[in-house]
This record gives C-alpha cells, structure tokens and sequence, in this order.
C-alpha cells in the first residue's frame, strides 16, 4: 500500500514576529525619508520632523495591516506562508489593527504646527490608503493608487508645516511616477520577483536623497544613504513584500 503524502507542517511564529511581519517594519526608513524629502523641497523647518515621521509610519503600517486583512483569501492561495492564512493572526485582528493605525496617525497630526490643513491631507491619504488596499487587485490603475500614497506623504509634510506650494509638485510627480513602477513590476512579476522588488522599494529613499540633495544640504544624500542601507539590511530580518 501506497503511504499518504505528509503535510507540511510549519512552527507558529510568536505574536510579536507576525505583527512585525505584516507591519512590513523594514521599509519604515523609507517612509521617513519620503517626510524628510517633503519637508526639505518646500523648504519647510526640520523641527516638525518627529511628530511627521511617526504619523507617516502609522499610515503606513497600517496600510499594510488593511492590505493583508482585504488579501487574505488571495494570499491563502498565493501565499500561505503569510501570518493571516498561516493562522498566526486572525483577519478581524489585522483589520482592527489597521483602522486603530490609520486613526492613530490622523491623530499624531494633531502634533504639528499646521495641524488643519495636515489632518485633511492626513484624512486624504488615509482614503487611498484604504481604497488601495480595498480595490488593487480588481483594478489596472492600482499602481497608480499605490504611488498616490507615497506621493501624498510629500504633500502632508508640506502641508503640515505650513510650506504647501508650487515647489513640491515636481518632486510629488517623480516619487508617485517611481512607486507607480516598483508596484507594476511587482504585480507583474509576482513570486518570481526575487531581490528586485525589496531592492526597488529599499531605493525609494535613494530617489528621496537625489531631490533632497537638489533642494536642500549636502547632508540629505548621506542620510537618504543611510536609509538605503538601514531597509537592505532589515529586510534581511522582516521581508518587506
């Protein structure tokens, strides 16, 4: 008699590991550089840098919870490793997460000189946040939705410390022209993406220093560098995809 084909069993990740997992922590540096590119190319005050970063990383991770919660059934197929299918965290987990981050961020706004008009960019952003997450599978402009957010990260900074203008509309189209790329490639190339796709998300922050360098102190470069580097090496540790 023929024996029964094992199943694969994998060990349940601890909590804390499919949190960091579906936060997608290792492409935090990048959003901080897109905040630090917004401010600088509006020549806006860096003092307003802390309160704009940690908003910008709770609408981005919770973006990310929202994107896996509104996936989950794709992923069960595509990507049964991932902490929802795989059972780690629950799907009614992640989407509470993602709405408590979202509200989070709108609510670290409050932190800013500016805080009107960033609390109704913040509440923009966090609408294509969530439409994206909602709709991109369906949809061939999602690429475009996707860009949108980082492009509106910009956008907020600016608007937050009172420097919303003309001078931040090239660097707004160069950053949502590049994300609309790394998602096309992405969607495109899918599980045979490889290193590509976490290379090109990680070269965001490089895209960052080249407009901060334009606008701004020589410094920006090393630090949009240092950001590189710093998501290369932590995606190392939590993928970033």
């Amino acid at each position: 008699m023929g024996s029964r084909p094992t199943a694969i069993v994998r060990p349940r990740r601890s909590r804390l590991r499919a949190w960091l997992l579906l936060a997608r922590v290792s492409n935090l540096p990048t959003v901080w550089t897109n905040v630090l590119a917004g401010l600088i190319v509006s020549g806006a005050n860096l003092d307003v840098f802390v309160p704009l970063a940690s908003a910008a990383s709770l609408f981005y991770t919770g973006g990310m919870f929202l994107n896996d919660a509104f996936d989950a059934s794709i992923d069960a197929r595509e990507r049964p490793e991932r902490p929802i299918p795989a059972g780690d965290i629950a799907r009614g987990e992640a989407f509470a997460a993602g709405a408590a981050l979202l509200m989070a961020g709108e609510g670290a706004l409050l932190l800013t000189p500016h805080r009107a008009p960033a609390m109704v960019w913040g509440a923009v952003l966090a609408a294509a946040i969530v439409f994206y997450d909602f709709r991109h599978k369906q949809q061939a402009y999602g690429p475009v939705i996707m860009g949108l957010c980082r492009a509106l990260v910009y956008v907020v900074a600016a608007a937050a410390a009172g420097a919303l203008g003309s001078a931040i509309a090239l660097p707004v189209v160069l950053m949502w022209s590049y994300v609309i790329a790394v998602t096309e490639v992405a969607k495109r190339a899918g599980p045979r993406a490889g290193v590509v796709v976490p290379l090109m998300i990680a070269g965001i922050a490089l895209v960052d220093g080249m407009m901060m360098f334009s606008y701004g102190p020589p410094w920006t470069g090393v630090a949009a560098m240092a950001a590189f580097l710093l998501t290369l090496a932590l995606q190392r540790v939590v993928p970033g995809t």
